[in-house]
């Protein structure tokens, strides 16, 4: 028969057997040397429809392969697990759905929490004597991380870590491979002093801001990490960017930074 013949016969379209002859799992019994053509038998029609009811049952391609030269009773096994194994995922999904609101719930009052510690910290902050920011321009930058509080509360996104557990496990990005010292300053009183010196970032760069602090500083560690953020952020302005900000105490007393950029 050849290829349009069979095809009639299975009810498929001749691009399927195509496709089924390229990943192995159905073969013409001939292809003319000259012409190119396929021919089939007829009895590969039953090897087709049990290749066809495989697929749709979920079979992978390599697990078709494996039942093509089985028996009806092992090919009945094969579905029996397979149909145990989406049981166990559809009650798997149920239980997801069932514990879906509560997660959000809690999700969102992470936010409040997070949004209420920010909020509180930033509004007792004055950043003038440490980034020489004024009023003015601080009030934008709260209003921009309120901003950016009221667009996570609508629209969550994937991977959202908000745990404000101070003894929660901190990414080491010092001494993680994937990133480099790209400024260091040591010494110093102020940002502002320095602050110049590293605003600069590469367009599509992922960043982390490195401050061990006297303190006095580190009182404030939660508004002056959302100030340096928030003014990498507006002379930046149009560049894709992923910044993180990580601020402890100084063992000696001195105030430290880094920037470190993923390689």
């Amino acid at each position: 028969m050849t290829i349009k013949q069979f095809a009639d016969l299975c009810g498929c379209n001749p691009q399927t057997l195509r496709y089924y002859d390229r990943v192995d799992l159905l073969k013409p019994v001939r292809v003319d040397r000259w012409t190119g053509y396929r021919y089939y038998d007829e009895e590969q029609a039953v090897a087709f429809v049990k290749i066809k009811n495989l697929q749709r049952a979920g079979f992978t391609i390599g697990e078709v392969k494996a039942l093509l030269d089985q028996d009806n009773l092992a090919v009945r096994k094969a579905f029996d697990a397979k149909i145990a194994e989406e049981e166990r995922r559809l009650e798997e999904i149920k239980e997801i759905r069932r514990s879906y609101q509560s997660e959000m719930d809690e999700i969102r009052e992470k936010i409040s929490k997070a949004r209420e510690m920010i909020s509180q910290a930033m509004e007792r902050y004055d950043p003038q004597e440490e980034f020489g920011v004024g009023a003015e321009e601080y009030g934008r930058m709260v209003s921009d991380v309120s901003a950016l509080f009221e667009k996570i509360d609508t629209s969550i996104p994937d991977g959202l870590d908000l745990d404000f557990d101070e003894n929660q496990n901190r990414r080491d990005f010092m001494n993680d491979p994937d990133y480099g010292i790209v400024y260091e300053k040591h010494g110093w009183r102020n940002v502002k002093e320095f602050l110049n010196e590293f605003c600069e970032l590469q367009d599509g760069g992922e960043y982390a801001l490195l401050f061990r602090v006297d303190e006095a500083k580190y009182a404030d560690s939660m508004a002056i990490a959302n100030v340096a953020l928030m003014l990498l952020l507006s002379r930046n302005p149009g560049k894709k960017k992923s910044l993180n900000c990580d601020i402890l105490a100084s063992d000696d007393g001195l105030n430290h930074f880094w920037l470190l950029k993923k390689k």
